[in-house]
């Protein structure tokens, strides 16, 4: 690329929000106002807050505020939730408001021809006076519902858009919307005199509230298409979860490890891969939490950190299922290499669970990870954003290079066609199957590795039995067909029938 070229390049103005600077590229085009449009509720106001907030505590950039609605003293209030001591930016120099919100005893009357002039010129001099990098007008909704004319409305946003540009401040606008379906301003021009559209969702899906977040245009620079769930946290303000922005780069390893269970490991060809993702799945009662707890036993025995989410069970269920099969969970924990982590799914919205595993993760730093389980979790989610936790908690675990086993519970009591109903399974690297087997009158319980990217791996399924020492895995079913379908059936003649019993019982493989 030529020099020429690279000085026309539009910079970016970092936001400091997490997640949407790696969605937007980099941040918002630098000296350019970005409209941010959305539905009542749907974070306008606390994403300008937090664009501000993050521009003096990370990046120097000194801010000024408009604010068309609330005064500035409930600014301040509101603002303290978020950890935003906007009072203690002011006295330092750092932020100063412009308050044009209208006050309630004031009648409002249209009278001949109306203007921003008197505006303009505050917002110049709050800039100047604080050398301000940063501006954000929330929301002009409330001052033009003075204008009924439409030119009128466009030509006044023309000339604040061009006063902003002329003190070379990067800028935010926010706009209000009716319906999450509706023209991105309530006026219909608000859209074409940005230069730069975010849209803000706070959708009702399948009687769920989920919040996203789009990128709708950038004039002159690049971006990331697509919805991308966010939350907002205490302390923490808007938290974007990028989902599929992030690159096909995690490192892989060829190392090995227990799964805690020497016949499993023997079946996944001598153990799990590191930095790998197992799906456990099985329908209730199967052993899907033993085969969880086999794997945490045997990180602790390693002297590995373990991070435990579990979404239907107590700490104290854990613990007491544990020692029942030898494993002291307590002890482990007392030395540091256990943490879990117990929450009832419908405690939080499904992004705030995703956001606040991430950050465990984060805070923690395990070699291994457990989630038990993620039909728990499915409970309070759409399809999509079911499926988009995965994703993202999925990748995010990879990038870490951290050992995972998820577990699912299938619906059907026998068989499990529903493992790909929620596309899990392409996500994940391993997949075992624990299945309930009706043979001869008796229910027997049968696992098979039914899938190990990048590993030979055995394809038979076992029977195996859950005893006080855990689970022991014997042979291999033979001369049965339909197992996986739910619909097993002895192949055999009528002469073999006799003897069939005793050939399942000591697991012989002859025919």
């Amino acid at each position: 690329m030529s020099r020429a070229n690279r000085s026309r390049e539009i910079g970016k103005t970092a936001t400091g929000i997490s997640g949407f600077d790696d969605i937007a590229e980099g941040g918002l085009p630098e000296g350019t106002l970005t409209l941010v449009s959305g539905t009542a509720g749907s974070a306008k106001t606390i994403f300008g807050m937090q664009f501000l907030a993050s521009g003096i505590t990370e990046f120097e950039d000194n801010a000024v505020f408009v604010t068309f609605e609330e005064r500035p003293a409930q600014m301040r209030r509101h603002m303290l939730s978020l950890g935003w001591d906007i009072e203690t930016w002011e006295e330092q120099g750092r932020w100063a408001f412009v308050d044009a919100s209208p006050f309630v005893d004031v009648e409002q009357v249209e009278a001949g021809s109306f203007n921003l002039e008197a505006l303009v010129a505050r917002i110049e001099f709050a800039v100047k006076s604080v050398g301000a990098k940063r501006v954000v007008m929330d929301s002009l909704g409330t001052m033009f519902t003075q204008i009924q004319d439409a030119q009128l409305l466009r030509s006044e946003l023309f000339r604040i858009i061009q006063s902003l540009q002329g003190l070379n401040v990067t800028s935010i606008l926010t706009a209000e919307r009716s319906f999450d379906k509706d023209d991105l301003g309530r006026y219909g021009v608000e859209e074409f005199v940005a230069d730069n559209v975010v849209i803000l969702r706070h959708a009702l899906e399948s009687d769920k509230r989920r919040r996203t977040i789009e990128i709708l245009k950038f004039r002159g620079t690049t971006y990331r298409d697509g919805e991308y769930p966010f939350t907002v946290l205490k302390n923490k303000g808007i938290i974007v979860i990028p989902l599929t922005s992030s690159d096909l780069r995690q490192k892989t390893s060829s190392e090995r490890t227990t799964t805690g269970n020497s016949d499993l490991d023997e079946m996944c060809g001598g153990g799990l891969l590191r930095s790998s993702v197992i799906l456990v799945s099985g329908a209730t009662g199967t052993g899907k939490t033993l085969t969880t707890t086999q794997f945490i036993g045997a990180g602790g025995m390693l002297k590995e950190k373990c991070l435990l989410f579990a979404f239907e069970e107590s700490r104290d269920q854990i613990f007491r299922n544990a020692a029942s099969w030898g494993y002291d969970f307590e002890a482990m924990e007392k030395e540091g290499y256990l943490k879990v982590v117990c929450r009832y799914p419908e405690s939080a919205g499904l992004n705030d669970h995703l956001v606040k595993m991430r950050m465990e993760v984060e805070e923690f730093a395990p070699q291994r990870v457990a989630v038990d389980s993620l039909s728990a979790i499915e409970r309070i989610a759409t399809p999509k954003a079911f499926r988009e936790l995965v994703i993202s908690i999925t990748s995010f675990l990879k990038e870490k290079q951290t050992l995972a086993v998820f577990t699912s519970t299938t619906s059907a009591l026998l068989g499990g066609a529903s493992i790909t109903d929620a596309n899990i399974s392409t996500i994940t690297d391993t997949i075992v199957l624990l299945r309930y087997i009706e043979l001869m009158g008796e229910m027997r319980r049968g696992v098979m590795i039914l899938k190990m990217r990048g590993s030979p791996h055995n394809k038979e399924i076992r029977e195996f039995v859950i005893t006080e020492d855990g689970m022991t895995v014997g042979k291999a079913f033979r001369n049965v067909s339909g197992i996986l379908s739910g619909n097993a059936s002895v192949l055999a003649t009528d002469n073999e029938m006799s003897r069939m019993k005793s050939l399942f019982t000591d697991g012989d493989g002859a025919s």
